[in-house]
């Protein structure tokens, strides 16, 4: 006969195969609703604790059960990291993910992972968040959403139809992959240069310049820069003491081409721009370095790199 322990084995065999086969969906939709990959960690592993305590046998579904408890974590937490960023020094920025081997975050397709729609999921409740992740990105029936929001579905298809309005009022159309990122870096030269003159014609006239140094970099702006001739002399203003022995490196973060700024082997600021017809309407600049940790085998490929 088996012993009891060797059961218990194969149990929690078991239940790390079925865990790890959706973590990657249970990370994709914490990091939606936290915009911190740390915090969606945290989650995840909490999520994982539950799993195993779990009395797993009456379990029908088991990715249900985890993406719900998923989604209800997640929501707690985005109540909490609220209050804890009121505190916040200067403008609060998602932390950007290296999204190269999973560009849609364990999803069915990639939205809600650019750096700048998250910022502006900031704006809705965390129902409403949850909602419009889990259809938007997970592209989950109504019925489903219901259920793991404990809501009826007239109710959830409410929450995903307010958080599209929310969205769509403060998104504009945005341009292709490719005029993307000849805005960065027709950008990223003008800027290293000081060309005041290159950097207007690229920005929109309301561009919004934020920098997230969450009280760490000293230079960081405190509050967000806004309008093309003040961003553009803000830009030129730093660039003598911001650029010199730095290298940048062209990165995919959240699904989009970035500017990772290494100095000595060290990533120093990830740039992430939005972009419409209007030019660059949004530059968001990471430079806390809590969270440029997972560019830090890129930051040092680039400086180990032979120069073109």
């Amino acid at each position: 006969m088996r012993s009891a322990d060797a059961e218990q084995g194969d149990s929690l065999d078991d239940a790390a195969a079925v865990f790890t086969a959706v973590r990657p969906r249970l990370f994709g939709i914490a990091y939606r609703m936290l915009g911190s990959a740390a915090e969606a960690e945290d989650v995840v592993q909490d999520v994982w604790l539950r799993w195993q305590g779990a009395d797993r046998s009456a379990v029908e579904n088991p990715t249900a059960f985890l993406t719900t408890a998923t989604t209800r974590l997640a929501i707690n937490v985005t109540q909490s990291a609220r209050v804890r960023r009121e505190g916040y020094v200067g403008p609060w920025l998602p932390e950007p993910v290296d999204t190269r081997s999973d560009p849609a975050l364990g999803a069915e397709r990639s939205e809600a992972v650019e750096i700048a729609l998250l910022l502006l999921l900031e704006r809705l409740t965390p129902t409403e968040r949850a909602a419009y992740v889990l259809r938007e990105a997970f592209d989950y029936p109504y019925r489903e959403i219901a259920g793991v929001l404990d809501l009826s579905e007239p109710n959830a298809r409410q929450l995903v139809s307010r958080a599209r309005k929310h969205v769509a009022a403060g998104r504009r159309e945005r341009v292709g992959t490719q005029e993307h990122r000849r805005l960065l870096e027709a950008f990223v030269a003008a800027a290293r240069a000081g060309d005041m003159a290159g950097l207007e014609k690229l920005l929109a006239t309301d561009v919004v310049n934020y920098g997230d140094g969450g009280g760490a970099v000293r230079n960081a702006a405190k509050i967000p820069v806004v309008g093309s001739t003040r961003v553009a002399r803000f830009i030129t203003a730093f660039a003598p003491r911001f650029w010199p022995d730095t290298e940048v490196a062209w990165v995919e973060a959240n699904g989009q081409t970035a500017a990772l700024v290494v100095h000595a082997g060290t990533p120093m600021a990830l740039l992430a721009i939005s972009a419409s017809e209007q030019g660059i309407d949004q530059l968001m600049w990471v430079l806390n370095p809590e969270k440029l940790t997972g560019f830090s085998s890129l930051a040092a490929a680039a400086s180990s790199a032979p120069p073109e």
